[in-house]
Protein backbone atom coordinates (compact mmCIF):
# COMPACT_ATOMS: atom_id res chain seq x y z
CA UNK A 1 0.00 0.00 0.00
CA UNK A 2 2.64 2.31 1.03
CA UNK A 3 6.11 3.95 -0.53
CA UNK A 4 8.92 3.75 1.35
CA UNK A 5 8.29 7.14 2.89
CA UNK A 6 4.69 6.97 3.66
CA UNK A 7 3.73 8.40 0.67
CA UNK A 8 -0.12 7.48 0.92
CA UNK A 9 -1.70 7.73 -2.00
CA UNK A 10 -4.57 9.46 -3.00
CA UNK A 11 -7.30 7.32 -2.18
CA UNK A 12 -6.05 6.46 1.09
CA UNK A 13 -5.68 10.16 2.39
CA UNK A 14 -9.49 10.46 1.08
CA UNK A 15 -10.13 7.21 3.46
CA UNK A 16 -8.45 8.63 6.41
CA UNK A 17 -10.67 12.07 5.69
CA UNK A 18 -13.77 10.21 5.67
CA UNK A 19 -12.89 8.59 9.19
CA UNK A 20 -13.40 12.37 10.67
CA UNK A 21 -16.45 13.16 8.59
CA UNK A 22 -17.73 9.92 10.00
CA UNK A 23 -18.39 7.93 6.67
CA UNK A 24 -15.84 5.35 7.61
CA UNK A 25 -14.94 4.11 10.93
CA UNK A 26 -11.62 3.66 12.48
CA UNK A 27 -9.82 0.49 12.82
CA UNK A 28 -9.31 0.98 16.44
CA UNK A 29 -9.96 4.00 19.06
CA UNK A 30 -7.58 4.52 21.93
CA UNK A 31 -9.63 6.03 24.64
CA UNK A 32 -8.83 8.26 27.57
CA UNK A 33 -5.44 7.95 26.94
CA UNK A 34 -2.71 9.74 28.66
CA UNK A 35 0.08 10.41 26.53
CA UNK A 36 3.20 12.31 26.07
CA UNK A 37 2.59 15.46 24.36
CA UNK A 38 5.98 16.40 23.01
CA UNK A 39 4.74 20.20 21.74
CA UNK A 40 3.59 20.58 25.05
CA UNK A 41 6.00 18.71 27.02
CA UNK A 42 3.60 17.26 29.02
CA UNK A 43 1.13 14.08 29.94
CA UNK A 44 -2.40 15.39 28.34
CA UNK A 45 -5.12 12.98 28.03
CA UNK A 46 -7.19 12.45 24.71
CA UNK A 47 -8.72 9.96 22.35
CA UNK A 48 -6.70 8.63 19.17
CA UNK A 49 -8.30 7.46 16.45
CA UNK A 50 -6.35 5.21 14.26
CA UNK A 51 -6.90 3.49 10.53
CA UNK A 52 -4.68 1.29 9.01
CA UNK A 53 -1.06 2.13 9.44
CA UNK A 54 -1.91 5.94 10.42
CA UNK A 55 -3.40 8.13 13.45
CA UNK A 56 -5.83 10.44 12.10
CA UNK A 57 -7.20 12.05 14.91
CA UNK A 58 -5.61 13.37 18.29
CA UNK A 59 -7.85 14.84 20.67
CA UNK A 60 -11.28 15.22 22.89
CA UNK A 61 -13.83 13.77 20.22
CA UNK A 62 -15.25 10.52 19.94
CA UNK A 63 -16.19 9.19 16.48
CA UNK A 64 -19.23 9.12 15.17
CA UNK A 65 -19.07 5.87 13.21
CA UNK A 66 -17.61 2.69 15.61
CA UNK A 67 -18.28 -0.01 13.02
CA UNK A 68 -16.09 -2.69 13.31
CA UNK A 69 -13.85 -0.83 15.31
CA UNK A 70 -11.71 -1.71 17.90
CA UNK A 71 -11.98 -0.24 21.39
CA UNK A 72 -9.11 0.06 23.95
CA UNK A 73 -9.61 1.28 27.11
CA UNK A 74 -6.34 3.05 28.17
CA UNK A 75 -7.12 3.35 32.28
CA UNK A 76 -3.78 3.10 33.96
CA UNK A 77 -1.06 3.54 30.76
CA UNK A 78 1.03 5.77 29.74
CA UNK A 79 1.20 6.18 25.63
CA UNK A 80 4.74 6.98 24.28
CA UNK A 81 5.87 7.14 20.29
CA UNK A 82 7.46 4.02 19.25
CA UNK A 83 11.42 4.40 19.62
CA UNK A 84 13.79 4.70 17.09
CA UNK A 85 17.34 3.36 16.71
CA UNK A 86 18.96 5.77 14.30
CA UNK A 87 22.00 4.06 14.14
CA UNK A 88 21.18 0.50 13.54
CA UNK A 89 23.66 -2.45 12.33
CA UNK A 90 21.25 -4.96 11.38
CA UNK A 91 23.93 -7.80 10.15
CA UNK A 92 25.27 -8.80 13.59
CA UNK A 93 24.85 -13.29 13.08
CA UNK A 94 21.11 -11.76 13.34
CA UNK A 95 19.66 -10.15 10.07
CA UNK A 96 17.23 -7.20 9.32
CA UNK A 97 14.14 -8.78 10.02
CA UNK A 98 15.00 -11.12 13.20
CA UNK A 99 16.41 -7.76 14.46
CA UNK A 100 13.19 -6.04 13.58
CA UNK A 101 11.46 -8.76 15.39
CA UNK A 102 12.82 -8.60 18.70
CA UNK A 103 13.22 -4.76 18.81
CA UNK A 104 9.69 -4.36 18.62
CA UNK A 105 8.93 -6.38 21.72
CA UNK A 106 10.97 -3.79 23.66
CA UNK A 107 9.12 -0.62 21.84
CA UNK A 108 11.73 0.21 19.32
CA UNK A 109 9.20 0.10 15.93
CA UNK A 110 11.74 1.85 13.40
CA UNK A 111 15.22 1.12 12.19
CA UNK A 112 17.63 3.46 10.60
CA UNK A 113 20.11 0.74 9.27
CA UNK A 114 23.47 0.15 7.88
CA UNK A 115 23.20 -1.17 3.99
CA UNK A 116 26.85 -2.09 3.65
CA UNK A 117 26.25 -5.91 3.46
CA UNK A 118 23.71 -5.74 1.47
CA UNK A 119 25.71 -2.93 -0.82
CA UNK A 120 28.53 -5.59 -0.77
CA UNK A 121 26.80 -9.01 -1.37
CA UNK A 122 23.81 -7.42 -3.71
CA UNK A 123 23.61 -6.25 -7.06
CA UNK A 124 21.30 -2.95 -6.39
CA UNK A 125 18.35 -4.12 -8.25
CA UNK A 126 17.96 -6.90 -5.59
CA UNK A 127 18.82 -4.99 -2.99
CA UNK A 128 16.17 -2.03 -3.65
CA UNK A 129 13.90 -5.20 -3.90
CA UNK A 130 14.90 -6.00 -0.74
CA UNK A 131 14.19 -2.90 0.65
CA UNK A 132 10.92 -2.79 -0.32
CA UNK A 133 9.60 -6.55 0.76
CA UNK A 134 11.01 -4.98 4.10
CA UNK A 135 8.92 -2.01 3.92
CA UNK A 136 5.87 -4.52 4.58
CA UNK A 137 6.85 -5.68 7.89
CA UNK A 138 5.53 -4.20 11.32
CA UNK A 139 8.33 -2.59 11.87
CA UNK A 140 10.03 0.52 10.06
CA UNK A 141 12.91 0.31 8.65
CA UNK A 142 14.75 3.33 6.81
CA UNK A 143 18.73 3.26 5.97
CA UNK A 144 22.19 4.43 5.40
CA UNK A 145 24.18 4.79 2.08
CA UNK A 146 27.66 4.15 2.84
CA UNK A 147 30.63 5.94 0.92
CA UNK A 148 33.48 3.18 1.56
CA UNK A 149 33.36 -0.26 3.32
CA UNK A 150 35.90 0.42 6.14
CA UNK A 151 38.34 -2.12 5.06
CA UNK A 152 40.10 -2.77 2.19
CA UNK A 153 38.73 -4.06 -1.22
CA UNK A 154 40.10 -5.66 -4.39
CA UNK A 155 38.29 -3.51 -6.48
CA UNK A 156 37.31 -1.18 -4.28
CA UNK A 157 36.76 1.90 -6.84
CA UNK A 158 34.77 -0.59 -9.28
CA UNK A 159 32.25 -1.48 -6.22
CA UNK A 160 32.30 1.78 -4.78
CA UNK A 161 31.63 3.65 -7.78
CA UNK A 162 29.83 6.98 -8.75
CA UNK A 163 26.72 5.18 -9.94
CA UNK A 164 26.40 2.74 -7.26
CA UNK A 165 26.59 4.94 -4.55
CA UNK A 166 24.56 8.06 -5.63
CA UNK A 167 21.85 5.60 -7.10
CA UNK A 168 21.35 4.45 -2.79
CA UNK A 169 21.80 7.88 -2.10
CA UNK A 170 18.86 8.83 -4.54
CA UNK A 171 16.60 5.86 -2.75
CA UNK A 172 13.98 7.49 -0.56
CA UNK A 173 13.98 4.99 2.19
CA UNK A 174 18.00 6.48 2.76
CA UNK A 175 17.75 8.92 5.15
CA UNK A 176 21.58 9.80 5.25
CA UNK A 177 25.20 9.16 4.16
CA UNK A 178 27.74 7.45 6.17
CA UNK A 179 28.69 6.41 8.77
CA UNK A 180 31.74 8.44 7.49
CA UNK A 181 34.57 6.20 8.08
CA UNK A 182 36.79 7.41 5.58
CA UNK A 183 37.03 11.02 6.80
CA UNK A 184 40.74 10.77 6.95
CA UNK A 185 40.81 10.39 3.20
CA UNK A 186 38.68 13.22 2.61
CA UNK A 187 41.06 15.51 4.56
CA UNK A 188 43.60 13.90 2.18
CA UNK A 189 42.13 15.40 -0.84
CA UNK A 190 39.64 12.97 -1.89
CA UNK A 191 37.36 15.33 -3.74
CA UNK A 192 34.98 12.27 -4.83
CA UNK A 193 33.84 12.10 -1.43
CA UNK A 194 33.32 15.14 -1.05
CA UNK A 195 30.75 15.21 -3.81
CA UNK A 196 29.28 11.83 -2.77
CA UNK A 197 28.68 14.20 0.68
CA UNK A 198 27.85 17.48 -1.57
CA UNK A 199 25.25 15.26 -3.80
CA UNK A 200 23.73 13.91 0.08
CA UNK A 201 23.62 17.61 1.04
CA UNK A 202 21.90 18.65 -1.91
CA UNK A 203 19.06 16.13 -1.51
CA UNK A 204 18.85 17.20 1.90
CA UNK A 205 19.98 14.13 3.93
CA UNK A 206 21.86 13.67 6.41
CA UNK A 207 25.54 12.97 6.77
CA UNK A 208 26.83 11.06 9.89
CA UNK A 209 30.42 11.43 10.90
CA UNK A 210 32.47 8.46 12.96
CA UNK A 211 35.13 10.62 14.53
CA UNK A 212 36.49 8.96 17.54
CA UNK A 213 38.80 11.28 19.27
CA UNK A 214 38.77 13.89 16.67
CA UNK A 215 40.14 17.11 17.94
CA UNK A 216 38.10 20.75 17.76
CA UNK A 217 39.81 21.35 14.86
CA UNK A 218 38.94 18.39 12.71
CA UNK A 219 35.61 18.41 14.36
CA UNK A 220 34.97 22.06 12.75
CA UNK A 221 36.50 20.68 9.22
CA UNK A 222 34.12 17.74 9.18
CA UNK A 223 31.56 20.22 9.84
CA UNK A 224 32.63 22.68 6.69
CA UNK A 225 32.51 19.39 4.36
CA UNK A 226 28.80 18.55 5.34
CA UNK A 227 29.36 15.85 8.48
CA UNK A 228 25.38 16.60 10.72
CA UNK A 229 26.12 14.55 13.50
CA UNK A 230 28.16 11.99 15.57
CA UNK A 231 27.83 8.92 18.35
CA UNK A 232 31.74 8.61 18.78
CA UNK A 233 31.64 10.88 22.20
CA UNK A 234 33.16 8.73 24.55
CA UNK A 235 33.45 11.82 27.74
CA UNK A 236 31.09 14.33 28.57
CA UNK A 237 33.70 17.03 27.39
CA UNK A 238 34.03 15.18 24.12
CA UNK A 239 30.02 15.71 23.87
CA UNK A 240 30.42 19.22 24.70
CA UNK A 241 32.80 19.93 22.08
CA UNK A 242 30.64 18.10 19.68
CA UNK A 243 27.70 20.21 20.55
CA UNK A 244 29.39 23.40 20.26
CA UNK A 245 30.36 22.46 16.84
CA UNK A 246 26.96 22.30 16.04
CA UNK A 247 26.70 18.27 15.86
CA UNK A 248 23.43 16.39 16.60
CA UNK A 249 25.52 13.94 19.01
CA UNK A 250 24.16 10.06 19.65
CA UNK A 251 24.90 9.00 23.04
CA UNK A 252 26.11 5.20 22.61
CA UNK A 253 25.89 2.37 25.12
CA UNK A 254 26.84 -0.54 22.91
CA UNK A 255 28.73 -3.80 23.54
CA UNK A 256 31.80 -2.02 22.83
CA UNK A 257 31.56 1.38 24.18
CA UNK A 258 28.46 0.96 27.31
CA UNK A 259 29.53 4.60 27.95
CA UNK A 260 25.72 6.20 28.38
CA UNK A 261 25.63 5.88 32.75
CA UNK A 262 29.30 7.56 32.43
CA UNK A 263 28.23 10.15 29.83
CA UNK A 264 25.15 11.39 31.56
CA UNK A 265 26.83 11.84 34.69
CA UNK A 266 29.43 13.73 32.82
CA UNK A 267 27.36 16.21 30.30
CA UNK A 268 25.10 17.22 33.67
CA UNK A 269 28.14 17.50 35.91
CA UNK A 270 29.77 20.16 32.73
CA UNK A 271 25.89 21.95 33.38
CA UNK A 272 24.17 20.69 30.22
CA UNK A 273 20.55 21.68 30.84
CA UNK A 274 19.29 20.75 27.24
CA UNK A 275 18.82 18.30 25.63
CA UNK A 276 17.32 18.84 22.30
CA UNK A 277 20.46 17.50 20.07
CA UNK A 278 21.17 14.41 21.77
CA UNK A 279 20.05 10.85 20.79
CA UNK A 280 20.62 7.43 22.04
CA UNK A 281 22.31 5.07 20.32
CA UNK A 282 22.93 1.10 20.87
CA UNK A 283 25.24 1.31 17.29
CA UNK A 284 24.89 -2.55 16.25
CA UNK A 285 25.27 -4.50 18.93
CA UNK A 286 25.57 -8.25 18.95
CA UNK A 287 22.64 -10.35 19.94
CA UNK A 288 23.24 -10.68 23.82
CA UNK A 289 23.86 -7.03 24.28
CA UNK A 290 19.71 -6.64 23.24
CA UNK A 291 18.75 -9.16 26.38
CA UNK A 292 17.63 -6.29 28.25
CA UNK A 293 15.81 -4.35 25.44
CA UNK A 294 17.37 -1.50 23.21
CA UNK A 295 15.98 1.62 23.27
CA UNK A 296 13.80 1.24 26.18
CA UNK A 297 17.00 0.44 28.24
CA UNK A 298 18.74 3.52 27.56
CA UNK A 299 15.55 5.57 28.42
CA UNK A 300 15.68 3.88 31.49
CA UNK A 301 19.13 4.49 32.77
CA UNK A 302 18.69 7.80 31.85
CA UNK A 303 15.52 8.93 33.82
CA UNK A 304 17.94 6.75 36.67
CA UNK A 305 20.99 9.41 36.35
CA UNK A 306 17.99 12.23 36.72
CA UNK A 307 17.96 13.11 33.24
CA UNK A 308 14.45 14.96 32.62
CA UNK A 309 11.36 12.27 32.21
CA UNK A 310 10.31 13.74 29.11
CA UNK A 311 13.71 14.80 28.01
CA UNK A 312 14.66 10.83 28.17
CA UNK A 313 11.94 9.89 25.90
CA UNK A 314 12.87 12.68 23.81
CA UNK A 315 16.23 11.22 22.63
CA UNK A 316 15.25 7.76 21.64
CA UNK A 317 11.85 9.66 19.79
CA UNK A 318 11.05 13.21 18.69
CA UNK A 319 14.96 14.17 18.34
CA UNK A 320 15.51 11.68 16.17
CA UNK A 321 12.38 12.17 13.91
CA UNK A 322 13.70 15.66 13.92
CA UNK A 323 17.46 15.29 13.35
CA UNK A 324 16.22 12.75 10.37
CA UNK A 325 13.45 15.37 9.04
CA UNK A 326 11.02 12.51 9.38
CA UNK A 327 8.76 14.11 12.39
CA UNK A 328 5.63 14.68 10.16
CA UNK A 329 5.90 10.56 10.61
CA UNK A 330 7.70 9.14 13.60
CA UNK A 331 8.87 10.33 16.71
CA UNK A 332 5.32 11.53 18.33
CA UNK A 333 1.83 11.12 18.86
CA UNK A 334 -0.32 13.40 16.67
CA UNK A 335 -2.46 13.42 13.47
CA UNK A 336 -0.91 12.07 10.38
CA UNK A 337 1.99 9.92 12.10
CA UNK A 338 2.67 6.41 11.47
CA UNK A 339 0.89 4.44 13.94
CA UNK A 340 3.96 3.18 16.52
CA UNK A 341 2.74 3.79 20.23
CA UNK A 342 4.29 1.90 23.13
CA UNK A 343 1.96 1.54 25.94
CA UNK A 344 3.74 1.82 29.73
CA UNK A 345 2.45 1.02 33.29
CA UNK A 346 4.66 3.19 34.69
CA UNK A 347 6.04 6.53 33.43
CA UNK A 348 9.37 5.73 35.17
CA UNK A 349 9.47 2.06 33.17
CA UNK A 350 9.63 2.60 29.44
CA UNK A 351 9.70 -1.11 28.33
CA UNK A 352 6.36 -1.60 26.76
CA UNK A 353 3.38 -4.36 28.12
CA UNK A 354 1.87 -3.57 24.67
CA UNK A 355 3.24 -2.47 21.42
CA UNK A 356 1.69 -0.94 18.37
CA UNK A 357 3.87 -1.05 14.87
CA UNK A 358 1.72 0.60 11.64
CA UNK A 359 -1.60 0.36 13.59
CA UNK A 360 -0.35 -3.90 14.09
CA UNK A 361 -0.14 -5.38 17.88
CA UNK A 362 3.30 -6.83 17.73
CA UNK A 363 2.54 -7.25 22.09
CA UNK A 364 -0.23 -7.18 23.76
CA UNK A 365 -0.90 -7.14 27.49
CA UNK A 366 2.82 -8.56 27.75
CA UNK A 367 2.50 -11.31 25.37
CA UNK A 368 4.42 -10.75 21.89
CA UNK A 369 2.28 -11.57 18.71
CA UNK A 370 3.92 -14.28 16.50
CA UNK A 371 6.19 -13.24 14.10
CA UNK A 372 3.95 -13.26 10.58
CA UNK A 373 6.44 -11.79 8.29
CA UNK A 374 9.19 -14.19 6.69
CA UNK A 375 11.88 -13.39 3.96
CA UNK A 376 12.43 -15.52 1.13
CA UNK A 377 16.13 -14.49 1.42
CA UNK A 378 17.65 -17.39 -1.28
CA UNK A 379 15.97 -15.39 -3.98
CA UNK A 380 18.27 -12.51 -3.32
CA UNK A 381 21.42 -14.34 -3.21
CA UNK A 382 21.20 -15.43 0.48
CA UNK A 383 21.61 -19.27 0.50
CA UNK A 384 23.48 -20.93 2.57
CA UNK A 385 27.87 -20.44 1.88
CA UNK A 386 28.54 -22.83 -1.12
CA UNK A 387 32.43 -23.26 -0.93
CA UNK A 388 33.81 -25.41 -3.79
CA UNK A 389 37.23 -25.44 -2.62
CA UNK A 390 39.05 -26.73 0.89
CA UNK A 391 42.32 -26.13 2.67
CA UNK A 392 45.33 -28.34 1.70
CA UNK A 393 48.00 -28.82 4.36
CA UNK A 394 50.50 -26.31 2.49
CA UNK A 395 47.75 -23.68 2.85
CA UNK A 396 48.63 -23.57 6.44
CA UNK A 397 52.69 -22.72 6.32
CA UNK A 398 53.35 -19.29 8.28
CA UNK A 399 56.41 -17.62 7.16
CA UNK A 400 55.17 -13.91 8.24
CA UNK A 401 57.80 -11.48 9.97
CA UNK A 402 55.69 -10.12 12.54
CA UNK A 403 51.71 -10.95 13.29
CA UNK A 404 49.01 -8.81 15.54
CA UNK A 405 48.38 -8.24 18.93
CA UNK A 406 45.09 -7.80 20.38
CA UNK A 407 44.83 -4.58 22.64
CA UNK A 408 41.32 -5.41 23.51
CA UNK A 409 38.55 -6.41 21.43
CA UNK A 410 39.02 -4.28 18.56
CA UNK A 411 42.26 -2.64 18.20
CA UNK A 412 44.88 -4.27 17.08
CA UNK A 413 48.71 -3.77 16.79
CA UNK A 414 52.00 -5.44 15.20
CA UNK A 415 54.51 -7.83 17.09
CA UNK A 416 57.91 -9.56 16.07
CA UNK A 417 57.36 -12.74 15.94
CA UNK A 418 59.83 -15.18 17.74
CA UNK A 419 57.72 -18.69 17.61
CA UNK A 420 59.24 -21.24 15.81
CA UNK A 421 55.82 -21.58 13.69
CA UNK A 422 57.29 -24.70 11.07
CA UNK A 423 55.28 -27.13 13.46
CA UNK A 424 51.98 -28.67 13.38
CA UNK A 425 51.01 -26.92 16.57
CA UNK A 426 51.65 -24.28 18.51
CA UNK A 427 52.82 -24.82 22.60
CA UNK A 428 49.74 -23.85 24.88
CA UNK A 429 51.89 -22.01 27.03
CA UNK A 430 51.97 -18.83 25.35
CA UNK A 431 49.27 -16.96 23.90
CA UNK A 432 49.98 -16.93 20.57
CA UNK A 433 48.08 -18.58 17.76
CA UNK A 434 48.03 -19.32 13.77
CA UNK A 435 45.66 -16.65 12.38
CA UNK A 436 44.33 -17.48 8.74
CA UNK A 437 41.98 -15.33 6.46
CA UNK A 438 41.07 -16.73 3.08
CA UNK A 439 39.47 -15.53 0.48
CA UNK A 440 35.84 -16.42 -0.15
CA UNK A 441 36.28 -17.52 -3.26
CA UNK A 442 39.84 -19.80 -2.30
CA UNK A 443 41.90 -17.71 -4.69
CA UNK A 444 44.34 -15.89 -2.15
CA UNK A 445 45.77 -16.03 1.98
CA UNK A 446 47.14 -14.03 4.80
CA UNK A 447 48.81 -16.23 7.00
CA UNK A 448 50.25 -14.86 10.68
CA UNK A 449 50.41 -15.44 14.40
CA UNK A 450 47.69 -13.64 16.64
CA UNK A 451 48.66 -12.68 20.04
CA UNK A 452 46.04 -12.56 22.62
CA UNK A 453 42.79 -14.22 21.15
CA UNK A 454 42.67 -17.60 23.22
CA UNK A 455 46.05 -19.14 24.52
CA UNK A 456 43.78 -22.71 24.76
CA UNK A 457 42.49 -23.00 21.54
CA UNK A 458 42.94 -25.48 19.62
CA UNK A 459 40.78 -24.83 16.21
CA UNK A 460 38.04 -22.38 15.29
CA UNK A 461 37.12 -21.38 11.94
CA UNK A 462 34.21 -18.07 11.35
CA UNK A 463 32.44 -17.47 7.70
CA UNK A 464 31.83 -13.91 9.60
CA UNK A 465 33.75 -10.87 8.98
CA UNK A 466 33.61 -7.73 7.92
CA UNK A 467 34.51 -8.57 4.37
CA UNK A 468 32.51 -11.65 4.01
CA UNK A 469 36.36 -13.82 4.02
CA UNK A 470 37.09 -16.46 6.07
CA UNK A 471 38.95 -16.37 8.99
CA UNK A 472 41.00 -19.44 10.83
CA UNK A 473 42.59 -18.99 14.42
CA UNK A 474 43.91 -22.07 16.50
CA UNK A 475 46.76 -23.79 17.77
CA UNK A 476 46.73 -26.97 15.88
CA UNK A 477 46.61 -26.85 12.08
CA UNK A 478 44.51 -30.10 11.96
CA UNK A 479 41.89 -28.54 14.21
CA UNK A 480 41.87 -25.86 12.20
CA UNK A 481 41.00 -28.09 9.11
CA UNK A 482 38.48 -29.88 10.92
CA UNK A 483 36.74 -26.50 11.92
CA UNK A 484 36.40 -24.99 8.83
CA UNK A 485 34.79 -28.04 6.59
CA UNK A 486 32.11 -28.39 9.38
CA UNK A 487 31.88 -24.70 8.91
CA UNK A 488 31.66 -25.67 5.01
CA UNK A 489 29.40 -28.65 5.71
CA UNK A 490 26.80 -26.27 7.56
CA UNK A 491 26.75 -23.70 4.85
CA UNK A 492 28.99 -21.11 7.09
CA UNK A 493 28.93 -19.84 10.51
CA UNK A 494 31.45 -20.23 13.50
CA UNK A 495 32.83 -23.32 14.83
CA UNK A 496 35.11 -24.09 17.38
CA UNK A 497 36.99 -27.73 17.62
CA UNK A 498 39.88 -29.19 20.10
CA UNK A 499 41.17 -32.38 19.66
CA UNK A 500 39.37 -33.70 16.53
CA UNK A 501 36.08 -32.72 17.68
CA UNK A 502 33.75 -29.92 16.96
CA UNK A 503 32.51 -28.61 20.35
CA UNK A 504 30.61 -25.94 19.41
CA UNK A 505 28.65 -24.16 16.18
CA UNK A 506 26.74 -21.22 15.42
CA UNK A 507 25.17 -21.61 11.62
CA UNK A 508 24.95 -18.54 9.83
CA UNK A 509 22.37 -19.95 6.89
CA UNK A 510 21.93 -17.02 5.03
CA UNK A 511 25.69 -16.39 3.08
CA UNK A 512 27.71 -17.75 5.99
CA UNK A 513 26.87 -14.08 7.52
CA UNK A 514 23.69 -14.03 9.30
CA UNK A 515 21.18 -16.35 11.14
CA UNK A 516 17.47 -17.23 10.53
CA UNK A 517 16.63 -17.93 14.15
CA UNK A 518 15.21 -15.64 16.39
CA UNK A 519 17.01 -13.00 18.24
CA UNK A 520 16.11 -15.05 21.56
CA UNK A 521 18.15 -18.47 20.27
CA UNK A 522 20.94 -16.29 19.05
CA UNK A 523 21.29 -14.99 22.63
CA UNK A 524 21.72 -17.93 24.08
CA UNK A 525 23.92 -19.62 21.45
CA UNK A 526 26.25 -16.32 21.83
CA UNK A 527 26.33 -16.32 25.43
CA UNK A 528 27.88 -19.89 24.88
CA UNK A 529 30.38 -19.22 22.72
CA UNK A 530 31.45 -15.98 24.63
CA UNK A 531 31.84 -18.98 27.70
CA UNK A 532 33.55 -21.33 25.37
CA UNK A 533 36.42 -18.32 24.39
CA UNK A 534 36.90 -17.62 27.66
CA UNK A 535 37.37 -21.13 29.12
CA UNK A 536 39.93 -21.03 26.44
CA UNK A 537 41.72 -18.38 27.51
CA UNK A 538 39.76 -15.10 25.33
CA UNK A 539 40.44 -12.01 27.53
CA UNK A 540 37.44 -9.61 26.30
CA UNK A 541 34.12 -9.30 26.18
CA UNK A 542 33.60 -9.37 22.58
CA UNK A 543 34.29 -11.72 20.15
CA UNK A 544 31.62 -11.15 17.64
CA UNK A 545 33.15 -7.20 17.43
CA UNK A 546 36.83 -9.02 16.95
CA UNK A 547 35.79 -11.47 14.29
CA UNK A 548 34.19 -8.21 12.43
CA UNK A 549 36.83 -5.54 13.12
CA UNK A 550 39.63 -7.61 12.14
CA UNK A 551 39.77 -6.40 8.56
CA UNK A 552 38.50 -2.74 9.38
CA UNK A 553 41.01 -0.32 8.67
CA UNK A 554 39.18 2.81 9.83
CA UNK A 555 40.52 1.53 13.42
CA UNK A 556 44.63 1.49 14.28
CA UNK A 557 47.16 -0.42 14.14
CA UNK A 558 47.35 -2.83 11.75
CA UNK A 559 44.83 -5.46 9.66
CA UNK A 560 44.49 -8.10 7.80
CA UNK A 561 42.23 -7.21 4.32
CA UNK A 562 41.83 -8.59 1.03
CA UNK A 563 44.94 -6.30 0.11
CA UNK A 564 46.88 -8.08 2.43
CA UNK A 565 48.22 -6.94 5.95
CA UNK A 566 47.66 -3.36 5.94
CA UNK A 567 49.09 -0.54 8.07
CA UNK A 568 46.30 1.86 9.04
CA UNK A 569 48.59 5.05 10.56
CA UNK A 570 50.23 4.89 7.20
CA UNK A 571 48.02 3.63 4.58
CA UNK A 572 50.10 0.90 3.11
CA UNK A 573 50.07 -2.38 2.22
CA UNK A 574 52.73 -4.14 4.13
CA UNK A 575 52.62 -7.50 2.97
CA UNK A 576 50.54 -8.57 0.13
CA UNK A 577 47.94 -11.77 -0.22
CA UNK A 578 49.43 -15.17 -1.01
CA UNK A 579 47.85 -16.48 -4.41
CA UNK A 580 46.70 -20.04 -4.18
Amino acid sequence: MLEQRYRWKNKHLREHVDVLDGKKAPHMLLKDAVYLNQVFRKWMKANIWIYDDRIVYVGEKLPDNLEGCEIVDCKNQYLVPGYIEPHAHPFQVYNPLSLSQYATNFGTTTLINDNLVLFLQLEKKKAFSLLGELREVPATMYWWGRFDAQTELQNEEMIFSHGEVKAWLEHDAVLQGGELTSWPRLLAGDDMLLHWMQETKRMRKQIEGHFPGASEKTLAKMMLFGADADHEAMTGEEVMTRLMQGYTVSLRHSSIRPDLPKLLDEIQELGLEYFDKLLFTTDGSPPSFYEQGLQDNMIRMAIEKGIPVIDAYNMATINIAKHYNIEYLHGNIATGRVANINFLEDIENPTPVSVLAKGQWVKRDGIESPDLATIDWDKYGFSPLKLDWGIEPNDLEFSMPFGIEMVNDVITKPYSITSDVSYEELSFDHDESFLMMVDANGKWRINTLIKGFANKLCGFASSYSNSGDIILIGKRKKDMIIAFNRMKEIGGGIVITEHGKVIYELPLTLKGIMSKEPIHELIQKENELKALLAERGYPFSDPIYSLLFFSSTHLPYIRITQQGMYDVMNKTVLFPPIMR
